[in-house]
């Protein structure tokens, strides 16, 4: 007979691995969930292209089978981040989110007949253990390399390995407002990248892609986020941002090298929405799902050839959806030489929000139909970010 629920057991998990290794954090996690009434419990990690759930192994432990986000419970619990049953509720998927960021699913199996779906105390008790689960993989990570061997379905290159340290979490929720980043090709990106902070009242949000490929690319990319972050962190203005960046960029790299950008400010209070283009796409306005206008603003040269244009503004209305993205979205080219296009990516984010997807879905979908359009062979780096200004933005992520 499984043990009686027990609430008070799961806090201890994270006590019992203030000076664990990361390696055992699955076994950790195990232990708890059977003081909480489970059999056993296992981690299953995301991969880094979302397609995949991992299962982290831990001694003695049964060998588990890694499974497909796209038509399984334990990836509809992870792609609604809402917990799922099986159909004799005997294994529970838990979507394990650290702030707002999806790491994965936990799997709890149950005894059967059990019947612990409809008691309220082994739910919360199961909700916070997740969510301490979730915690030390994201403090964990950074003392090993445990978690990351899991995440990985194949060789990440140099520019890639810079490429995903420099990004910040790929999604942010609080109340009024989310922000939610993606960008292929997972394990080979080059100069593409995008960074964003907020505060009480503002938010600032900012895309790139730096000329060329690979690690060279890759290396003005970082030093275009760090110049960035610098500005950010000494609370200059817009203006001034945009000009420090772009100084930074020509006298690092002189006339030859250059990054295209989209520098933007976001009032939370007001929806006022200010930015500068710099020789980059426009971000596209949706409001009610649609497309109602293209940010063009007056578009500058890129950042790096001392001509960076002058900033723009719009003034959103609650729900409205700004999407930002880089060349090789619309430029991704399918094997006949049909291009994905602005009008294919407004479409898909516009029927994947209509149809209730958080932002961070909506984008995991995106990029897995850049992917698909061009037989998953990408030619340029492609990298979308999706903010969303509403009053009821967490309600947004939580669905």
């Amino acid at each position: 007979m499984a043990p009686n629920p027990s609430p008070k057991a799961a806090p201890g998990l994270l006590a019992d691995a203030q000076f664990a290794v990361p390696d055992a954090v699955p076994g950790l996690l195990a232990d708890h969930a059977r003081r909480l009434g489970a059999l056993d419990a296992a981690i299953f990690l995301v991969d880094y292209e979302q397609r995949v759930l991992t299962p982290l192994p831990r001694p003695g432990g049964p060998d588990r089978q890694a499974v497909a986000v796209e038509g399984t419970l334990a990836g509809r619990a992870f792609s609604t981040m809402n917990p799922q049953w099986n159909a004799d509720a005997t294994l529970l998927w838990v979507p394990m989110v650290e702030g707002n960021e999806r790491l994965g699913v936990v799997g709890y199996e149950l005894a059967p007949g059990a019947a612990l779906e409809k008691d309220e105390r082994f739910l919360d008790g199961v909700r916070q253990l997740t969510a301490e689960a979730a915690e030390l993989v994201a403090t964990k990570a950074a003392y090993g390399d445990f978690f990351e061997l899991y995440r990985r379905l194949e060789p990440m290159s140099v520019a890639s390995e810079l490429a995903w340290q420099l990004l910040p979490p790929l999604t942010f929720g609080c109340d009024g407002l989310v922000i939610s980043g993606a960008l292929a090709p997972a394990y080979d990106v080059g100069g593409d990248s995008f960074d964003y902070g907020v505060d009480a009242r503002t938010a600032r949000i900012a895309v790139f892609d730096a000329m060329g490929h690979g690690l060279e690319a890759g290396l003005l990319a970082t030093v275009a986020v760090a110049a960035y972050r610098n500005c950010r962190r000494r609370q200059l203005k817009l203006s001034e941002t945009v000009a420090f960046v772009d100084e930074t960029i020509e006298v690092r790299f002189g006339a030859e090298r250059f990054v295209t950008a989209v520098l933007a400010e976001l009032d939370l209070v007001s929806g006022r929405f200010c930015w500068y283009r710099c020789g980059h796409p426009a971000p596209l306005l949706l409001r009610g799902s649609k497309v109602v206008k293209t940010l063009w603003g007056d578009g500058g040269q890129p950042l790096g050839l001392g001509s960076p244009g002058e900033e723009a503004e719009e003034a959103l209305e609650p729900g409205d959806q700004v999407v930002f993205f880089t060349d090789g979205v619309t430029e991704a080219r399918a094997p006949d030489g049909t291009f994905f296009g602005v009008d294919r990516l407004a479409d898909l984010v516009g029927r994947a929000s209509a149809g209730g997807n958080a932002p961070p879905e909506t984008l995991r979908r995106l990029v897995h139909s850049i992917l698909d359009h061009q037989a998953g062979d990408l030619q340029d780096d492609a990298t979308a970010v999706l903010v969303e200004w509403r009053g009821q933005g967490r309600e947004s992520l939580e669905g």
